[in-house]
Parts: C-alpha cells; structure tokens; sequence
C-alpha cells in the first residue's frame, strides 16, 4: 500500500540577482599601465634631449622645409627646422631650429652655418647628394673658447676649410686679386695645398694706399714650408707675356686657368729659417719672376740719362750686364728745360748685387767707388733691343775698350760718375736705333769732309787723259804694229807646225829604238856586274896586282932614302959600314 503523496514545491518566483565583487589585480590593466610608461619614459626622453632653439638668418629658403630638414654636422642629426618667416623688411629668411642638448655646448660665436644643397661652381662641384635625399643645414662648430650664442647668420656659401681641419692660415697683400675668389687653389710646387678663405679691401686715406687683404689656408703639412722669407705670386689664368723674353706662356694647371689660384714657394736661404706664425702678412706678387726678384733685399740705385728716344724701354724693363739680368727699370721720366737745350730721359734703375756676387754677399768697397772704377775701366750704360718682334728695349751694361780713362776726353767723362739723391749716376752710349743712327751722322760728316771737288777734277783731268791717249795716234799706230806682229807671229805658228809634222810621225819610231838601247844597256850593265863586279876573277888579280904596286912604291921609297943618306953608294956600292944602322 503506498503513503499518501508529498505536497507539491510552492510555484518559482524570480531569479535573484546577487552582486558578486572580485578581490585582487587583473591582467589586463598592464596594457594601460605599459603604454603610460612608455609615453612617460618618451616625454621625459624628448625634453631630457631637447637643446636651445636657435635662429638662423639666410637670404633665401630655398630647399629649407619646417617640420623636415635637418641640421648636421658630419651626417650627424643635431637638431630639425621647426619654423620659417620672412624678416619685417623682408630682405632676409628667419629660420627657427630646435637643436638636441648635447649640440648646446657648441652653440658659440664661432659656430658657423649654411645650407647644403647641390653646387656647381668652376673650381669645385658640391652637394650632389641633396639632389636625392633634399637640402639640409651644416654646422661647423668651430674652434673652441667662443662666447654663448643662440642667434646666427647662416653663410651662403659654404665654408672652403672646416675648423677641424690641420693647417695655418696667411693674410696676403696685393693691389689686384685677377680672377681669385673664395675656394681658388693654393699650390705649393704644382700641389694643391690648401685654399682662399676670402679676401676683404683695406681702405686708406689716399687711393694709392688702399691694397686688399687676401686670407688663405695652407693645410698641414704644407704649412710647414711656410717660412719668413717665403713668397706668394699669383698664378690666376694665363699668363701670357710679350717682353724681353720673347713670347712667354705659363699656365698653373686647368684649375688655377678656370678659378685662378696662388702659388708659394721658399728661396733656399730661408728654408733653415723660423716657420711664420699664424695670420702672418706676406705681399701677394703678380707672377713668379716678380717673386724672385723681390727676394734679393741688397738694392743699389742708378740713374742714367739719354738724349734720344726710349720707345720700347718701361717699368720692369731688365737690366743686364753680359746679357746676365741684374736689375730691373724702376721709373722713366722727361726732364724737360724750357729753352729744350738740356732736355733728356731720365732713368732709374735698381741692381741687386747679390745677382752678381752671390746671395748674401755684397762688395767690400762703397759702391760708388766700384762704379768708378768699372767706368774707368770701360763700364757704359746703353739701350738695346731685347726683342726685335716686340721692339722691347733693355738697359745694357757693357765695358767698351775705346772708352778706358786714358785720354782726356774720357777723362771727362769719368768726371760724370757722381751721386745724385742717393743714386749713382753712370756715363752711357748711343744705342740700338739712335747708336745706329750716330754712326750714320759720323760717316756722313766724314763723307762731307772729303775734297770731293778736287776728287771730281783730278777724276776729270785723268779721263781726259785717258781719251787723249785712247784716241791719239800714237795708240793707232801701236795697235797697227800690234797687228802686224800677231800676223807674224800666226805664220810661225803655221811654219812650225808644217815642220813638225814628219818629225811627230818618227816618234813612235824613236821610242822603240830607245827602249831597245835601254834593255841592251841593262844587259851590259849586268854582263859587266858579272866579270867585274863582285867576287870575279879579274877583281881578284887586280887586287894582287895592288898589292905588288904597294910593295914596289915601298921599297922605292926605302931606296931613295938609304941614298940621300949615303950617295957615295952609288960608286962603291953598299958597304958593311953604309949598311950598319
């Protein structure tokens, strides 16, 4: 039997809602945390880095971006472009720069700027890169010990030596700079050795006074052969000189043709000398021979003066003793009197006697007692032509020997050796056109000094004589006698001839008969050598007979003797006694 059933649940009302709350961290909450980090840890970075900000002056924007070029310093980022503006006048470009901190330090008054950018210019060619990657601004820190700065102004050309670089800079003088600008080449014996930094006017009360201010650097090591005595010359372009010389063309190389350019170099005297100093001033000479002149410092003055005309003879012209230059032309000027009767060319001239004497040396005795003494023994000044294409003259020193001091009138002439405000004054002689042009006159004046009339009548007395003579009967008469012996003279000839004929038909004749009695005579010669000559029989006889004569004469002469001794020998005889010795 089953039990009664349990009672139904009660109906179900509405779920619940109960609030469950999570203790502890979740996961999830490092993403914000991390990323607030992170931009934490790049906003102290940014301003951690974050320098000065400049300002930077140019005359143009051109290829400059704001939020975009870059300021460097040996491909190095140093700080970006944040704001361009136009100055009030509008003249210039004001560029605003947010530069990193460690560029601060060198953000000095002698911290330099410019904007790179693609050049092409005729003596270097730059910045070709910036044609892919854009424009950007350089800056040269430059040396250290500059003053605090964070306004500058930008260079619009870039710099031709960095700061960085080893080397000494030069300032250079000179009236005329040619074609030298910045960046022409500096050469040291055709090397290129350093650059022109600029160059600047120095100006003067007077015109004449202004010169200019050429600064050069020199790059290490080649600065080193700088010296005191060193000299700069100018070596811009061609070089092309019609002078005593002739015809002269120098070229420095294919740069220094196309942006010019300087060159140096040291005599050998000063190379053992202290190095020059840093900015150190040298005079910048127009070319190299005017260089090396300058370089002998011993110079003695001259002065000459001439009658006649120096066309062809000015400034710079050489002096030469025996075609050796000396010296050099220093002014020409007219000395002009009123009445023209002293009227002459005067002119100065400088020899630098270490030319002639060595470098360093110079003469014991006071020069104007030397050039006494070289005028006494024949020394003369005159002008010659040193270029007959260019009709260039030269000053010529030269001994004469008809000028020797031994007579009176060059005793005279001596007497002109003299000083004359500090110059010495020499003798000179007629030269080149007016030397030919005096001989001329002399021979002319000796020609008029000739009895021409008494030439002339005597010449006219002997042609008359000679007409005399030639037209005279005399003269016929002997021309006819003349004829007649010639006509003689002809049938000798003919008479001669006509006898001669047979005699030359015997001659081939004759001939053979001569050299028949030639060979007959050898023959005789040689039988006679053979039964004569030599080692014959009859030589032999005749020597034995020799012999017999000699004995004979002998005893001959012994028999004269004994009788003149003893003539009564010849009635008794020989006696015992007689006989005895």
């Amino acid at each position: 039997m089953s039990g009664p059933e349990p009672p139904a649940p009660p109906p179900a009302g509405p779920p619940e809602a109960r609030v469950q709350t999570q203790r502890g961290f979740h996961v999830v909450w490092l993403v914000p945390i991390v990323a607030a980090l992170i931009a934490a840890y790049l906003g102290w970075q940014a301003i951690s880095r974050q320098g000065e900000t400049i300002r930077l002056t140019f005359a143009t924007a051109e290829g400059l971006t704001a939020g975009q070029t870059r300021i460097r310093h040996k491909a190095v980022d140093l700080g970006t472009v944040r704001r361009i503006t136009l100055s009030p006048d509008m003249k210039t470009v004001t560029v605003q720069a947010d530069m990193r901190r460690e560029a601060d330090r060198f953000l000095t008054s002698n911290a330099r700027f410019w904007v790179v950018r693609a050049r092409l210019t005729a003596n270097n060619v730059s910045g070709l890169d910036t044609l892919l990657s854009g424009s950007y601004i350089e800056m040269d820190p430059g040396r250290g010990g500059g003053t605090p700065r964070t306004s500058f102004v930008g260079l619009e050309e870039p710099p031709a030596v960095r700061s960085d670089e080893p080397g000494s800079s030069f300032v250079l003088r000179a009236d005329r700079i040619g074609s030298i600008a910045s960046g022409s080449p500096v050469f040291f014996r055709d090397i290129p050795a350093g650059e022109v930094l600029s160059y600047d006017v120095h100006p003067a009360e007077r015109v004449e006074d202004t010169y200019i201010n050429v600064h050069v650097f020199v790059r290490s090591p080649y600065d080193r052969f700088v010296r005191q005595g060193t000299y700069f010359w100018n070596t811009s372009g061609v070089s092309v000189q019609l002078g005593a010389d002739g015809v002269r063309l120098q070229l420095e190389s294919l740069r220094a043709l196309l942006a010019g350019g300087i060159a140096f170099d040291t005599p050998p005297p000063p190379r053992d000398g202290p190095r020059s100093v840093m900015n150190a001033n040298f005079p910048l000479y127009d070319d190299r021979g005017a260089a090396i002149s300058a370089g002998f410092r011993d110079r003695i003055p001259f002065v000459v003066y001439f009658t006649g005309s120096v066309r062809g003879l000015a400034v710079g012209s050489p002096v030469e003793l025996f075609g050796i230059p000396i010296g050099s032309v220093t002014s020409i000027r007219l000395a002009l009197d009123a009445d023209g009767t002293q009227s002459r060319v005067v002119v100065h001239f400088e020899v630098q006697p270490e030319r002639i004497f060595g470098p360093g040396e110079t003469p014991t005795a006071p020069p104007l007692q030397t050039a006494r003494q070289l005028v006494g023994n024949g020394l003369r000044v005159q002008l010659r032509t040193a270029n007959f294409l260019t009709g260039q003259l030269l000053v010529a020193l030269d001994f004469f020997g008809d000028q020797r001091a031994d007579t009176k009138a060059n005793a005279r002439a001596l007497a002109t050796v003299s000083e004359q405000d500090g110059a010495i004054v020499l003798p000179t002689l007629p030269g080149g056109l007016e030397g030919i042009t005096s001989s001329l006159g002399q021979i002319l004046q000796k020609v008029e000094a000739l009895p021409l009339d008494e030439i002339a009548r005597h010449l006219n007395d002997t042609l008359n004589g000679i007409d005399s003579v030639a037209n005279g009967p005399e003269l016929k008469t002997s021309l006819r006698t003349l004829t007649a012996t010639l006509a003689a003279v002809q049938e000798l000839v003919r008479q001669a001839n006509a006898g001669a004929g047979p005699a030359l038909q015997r001659l081939p004749q004759i001939a053979q008969g001569l050299d028949t009695a030639v060979d007959r005579l050898g023959k005789l010669i040689g039988s006679a050598e053979a039964g004569y000559g030599g080692n014959s029989q009859v030589r032999r006889d005749l020597e034995r007979l020799m012999d017999q004569f000699s004995d004979t004469a002998r005893s001959v002469r012994l028999l004269a003797d004994y009788l003149d001794q003893h003539p009564e020998a010849l009635l008794r005889g020989r006696t015992g006694a007689a006989g005895s010795p």
